[in-house]
């Protein structure tokens, strides 16, 4: 995401922020594709199958594309799917894709619509019910940017490591670039940030219901006023033939000034109900 005083531009944090006069903008889909996105990468791609060599693939429609609890789209639906291929020794790989407007409701000088993000990882069950979960992201906002100006590339890779057990999460992320592109008011480099979370899901056991809870925390390097934390409850239905529908509410306590896009006066950090329609392949 990204902009702060006249820096910060755009979050895409799944946060994005705005590249424009202090907008932060954000991106990881809410119960969208890699995960949560994505989040998250759809490390559950590199769970044991029977087969040596497993292909999936997703798409998903929601009402809100929210990464890490930031709107990616403005509000506004978003489309979204990928691709995931994992080997029985525990690594995996996958590319996912979102349409996105938090650049361009940032600074509308630049035309950057999709967000691709590329992962790789090994996931492995090390002992019964827990697992282990090392790997890479890279979020890359193909698109035409500013000529002839200064402007941070909102290009962002993380190092992940998570540690699992049963449905239960915990997982951090490590930025090794800077954050979205993002600057602080003061001309420091965001590289470092990091974003902590825990996600868990219980099987009701009725009507083919799930729930989930989320909490997560981002700490954004050198510019703690962005910093921030992001919660999500929800349901999900099991519809038959891969398909699945949910429901959740999102939430953080993010400072609007830094999640507002410049150009619409959107609040992208403030509480919704995003509703969407997957399927797996």
């Amino acid at each position: 995401m990204r902009k702060v005083s006249t820096a910060m531009a755009g979050f895409v944090f799944l946060g994005a922020m705005t590249a424009s006069a202090g907008v932060f903008a954000q991106a990881a889909a809410e119960g969208a594709a890699p995960a949560a996105a994505p989040a998250a990468p759809p490390a559950d791609a590199a769970a044991a199958a029977a087969e040596p060599l497993t292909i999936t693939a997703n798409v998903g429609l929601f009402s809100d594309y929210r990464f890490r609890g930031i709107s990616q789209t403005a509000k506004r639906p978003a489309i979204q799917g990928g691709f995931d291929i994992a080997h029985e020794s525990g690594l995996y790989a996958g590319v996912w894709a979102s349409n996105i407007s938090w650049i361009s409701d940032g600074n509308s000088a630049v035309s950057a619509p999709i967000e691709m993000d590329f992962y790789g990882g090994w996931k492995k069950e090390i002992i019964p019910d827990w697992t282990i979960d090392f790997g890479g992201l890279q979020y890359y906002y193909p698109g035409t940017y500013p000529s002839g100006q200064f402007y941070a590339r909102p290009h962002t890779f993380e190092l992940y490591a998570a540690v699992g057990w049963k449905t239960i999460t915990l997982k951090y992320s490590h930025s090794l670039t800077r954050l979205f592109g993002l600057t602080s008011p003061d001309g420091q480099d965001t590289t470092n940030s990091g974003y902590l979370d825990l996600t868990g899901t219980y099987d009701i056991g009725f009507w083919g219901l799930s729930a989930v809870g989320h909490v997560g925390h981002q700490w954004v390097h050198n510019f703690s006023a962005a910093s921030y934390t992001d919660w999500k409850i929800g349901l999900s239905k099991d519809l038959g033939k891969n398909f699945s529908v949910s429901v959740s509410y999102v939430d953080t306590n993010a400072d609007e000034k830094y999640y507002t896009a410049a150009n619409s006066g959107k609040v992208l950090s403030k509480a919704t109900v995003v509703v969407g329609l997957s399927k797996t392949f």
